[in-house]
């Protein structure tokens, strides 16, 4: 299907003509029919060949009041016909029309000059032309035509047949955005609402959500020109029955969409075309699709704004808007959406410094451009603002700018050297605090940094990150010296943990308890108790040789310890999978170690996630 919209001055013939093509009636309202003047949209639809397919017309009002409801019907549609009138000429609203066309980046249509058989359509059809040529619309086919004679009628069949051969055809897997244009009930079935589907495909059973993003809709059945269809794709005219508990609340103005695929935005730069940006009302009104929403103007360059919206909508990079004063005292211009995200210009200056950047923007998504301005975005985000990804996300839904993402890597190895000169018995800088310190919003984030390749490498051990040539603390001498003297101390006898008092006459205080342990100097089984490493093992080798099982008397013998030190070792020898407890008073060697009659045991494998001393 093809979908047009028509555009003119009041009582050119609009109606009339599409009626005349068409064979519908497009006034559907009873006072349209007895004035002769179209109040509001009206739909019909014909096939301009036996073989082709069919075309719609949106019909919208001329006069001058209705300009808000020609907005409406024109703003979703990508081609037009525009009609003047021989016997009348160009008018004020077929101007305000051409504008509006021209600030959409309409580039279709096809010119009719009516009551041709009134007046002489030739120096109306070549003025309207010069008009039209200056705008984004450019040369267009033209057709004298009479809808009371029926004079070039056929001629404009073709002439439509031929722009909609040209007309370009969305993608079917676009995400879906309708515009409302009506919303009623009808009996038996609830909400109906119609629109023009730009892009994307509808099915019925699909879920949708209304414009605030907040209640899900699901689509109970589905029309397109009175018939049923389970599917339809853009761009078409369709009718979707919709069930949900915000279907009454529906109208014009509103919009669905597919879920989770659009940023909802009330804070949007642009350009701005036709005026200059600094003439413009502060407060003008913002058309697109259907909706027509107040805002406030920002000027920040020569022809680029920062717009603040009354209510957030779905916008996207490259979107094409109208701004109107109401009241069109002021000719209606165009806007072309920059930014969906705006950095906020809270200090001095950034006003300017933002303008600058808007003006190397064209509004032509740029998945490049865009991270590079911001570094460091979601995916879906991304996609969410119309903008393609460039590259593959470097951790989760994350995609960095390769020189940001460059820079983070060399900032991250900094900070990491930095922690470690600054703390030679903790080197090992926690990733949350290196999340702080590069501003990151994800910690996963650091993670990938660490693992990126670069000049200094990087290793994460237990939500740590060390240079990889120094994984472990660097003990002074005088911690080694003492770490040395427990060493010597516990060579005669490996179990008999020193006493806190000669732990602290030797200077291992807390801290340097656990950069020894750290760095594998010590191995600590409990509070305050610290052996040489290797010490687990050796003594679930004794443990092993004992008749299984035992009690911790009889391990304390074995081993030639306090109880003191047996408690703590027998619950670190429990916890890492040497030994296990039958019950409250006796333990037994586990993975079939124990022999019962003296055999040395293998102490059992690590977990290859458990930290390693």
């Amino acid at each position: 299907m093809r979908v047009l919209a028509t555009a003119g001055h009041v009582d050119h013939g609009k109606s009339a003509l599409v009626r005349a093509l068409t064979g519908m009636e497009p006034d559907r309202l009873e006072e349209e029919r007895r004035r002769g003047l179209t109040l509001d949209l009206g739909f019909v639809w014909t096939r301009l060949r036996p073989d082709g397919e069919q075309i719609a017309f949106v019909d919208v009002p001329g006069h001058e009041k209705f300009v808000p409801t020609m907005l409406a019907g024109a703003g979703p549609v990508p081609a037009v016909l525009f009609v003047v009138a021989a016997d009348q000429g160009w008018q004020p609203q077929s101007e305000e029309h051409l504008a509006i066309l021209d600030a959409l980046g309409v580039r279709h249509a096809v010119l009719a000059v009516t009551r041709s058989d009134l007046a002489d359509p030739e120096p109306v059809r070549a003025a309207a032309l010069d008009r039209m040529a200056a705008t984004s619309l450019g040369a267009v086919p033209s057709v004298a035509v009479s809808s009371v004679t029926g004079a070039g009628l056929d001629e404009l069949r073709g002439a439509l047949a031929r722009l909609t051969d040209v007309l370009p055809v969305p993608p079917a897997d676009a995400d879906v955005r309708l515009w409302l244009d009506r919303a009623f009930t009808v009996r038996g079935h609830g909400t109906v609402v119609t629109g023009t589907l730009g892009a994307g495909t509808l099915r019925a059973g699909d879920r949708l959500v209304t414009g605030d993003g907040t209640v899900s809709l699901r689509v109970r059945g589905l029309q397109t020109l009175n018939e049923e269809r389970s599917a339809v794709s853009g761009v078409a005219r369709v009718a979707i029955n919709v069930h949900g508990p915000a279907a009454g609340g529906l109208r014009r103005g509103q919009v669905l969409l597919a879920p989770e695929r659009w940023l909802l935005t009330g804070l949007v730069d642009v350009r701005v075309g036709g005026e200059p940006v600094d003439d413009l009302p502060r407060t003008v009104t913002l058309h697109i699709g259907t909706a027509a929403v107040p805002v406030a103007v920002r000027p920040l360059g020569q022809d680029t704004a920062r717009l603040t919206l009354d209510r957030a909508l779905p916008l996207r990079v490259g979107d094409r808007a109208v701004l109107r004063e109401p009241g069109g005292r002021r000719v209606p211009c165009g806007v072309t959406v920059l930014d969906v995200r705006p950095p906020l210009l809270a200090r001095r200056g950034a006003g300017r410094a933002r303008a600058e950047q808007l003006a190397a923007m064209t509004g032509v998504p740029d998945g490049a451009a865009e991270l590079r301005r911001r570094g460091l975005i979601r995916r879906a985000e991304l996609l969410a603002m119309g903008v393609p990804p460039p590259v593959p996300p470097v951790s989760g839904d994350w995609l960095a700018d390769p020189a940001h993402w460059a820079g983070l890597r060399e900032r991250l190895a900094t900070e990491a050297e930095r922690h470690a000169h600054r703390h030679p018995l903790d080197p090992g800088l926690p990733t949350e605090a290196a999340r702080h310190l590069l501003g990151l919003p994800d910690r996963p984030l650091v993670d990938a940094l660490a693992e990126a390749p670069g000049d200094r490498p990087l290793t994460c051990r237990q939500g740590r990150l060390y240079r990889s040539e120094s994984t472990g603390p660097t003990l002074p001498a005088a911690v080694r010296a003492a770490v040395d003297a427990v060493g010597r101390e516990l060579a005669a006898a490996p179990f008999h943990a020193p006493e806190a008092d000669r732990l602290t006459e030797l200077g291992l205080t807390g801290r340097t308890v656990a950069a020894a342990v750290t760095a594998g100097a010590l191995l600590r089984v409990g509070e305050g108790i610290v052996l040489l490493p290797g010490a687990d093992a050796r003594a679930a080798a004794v443990l092993a040789r004992l008749p299984q099982p035992f009690t911790l008397s009889e391990a304390r013998q074995a081993l030639g310890t306090t109880r003191r030190v047996a408690v703590p070792l027998l619950e670190y020898l429990d916890a890492h999978g040497y030994t296990e407890r039958i019950d409250d008073r006796r333990r037994r060697c586990r993975n079939g170690t124990a022999s019962g009659g003296g055999r040395e045991s293998n102490p059992p494998a690590r977990d290859p996630r458990a930290p390693r001393f």
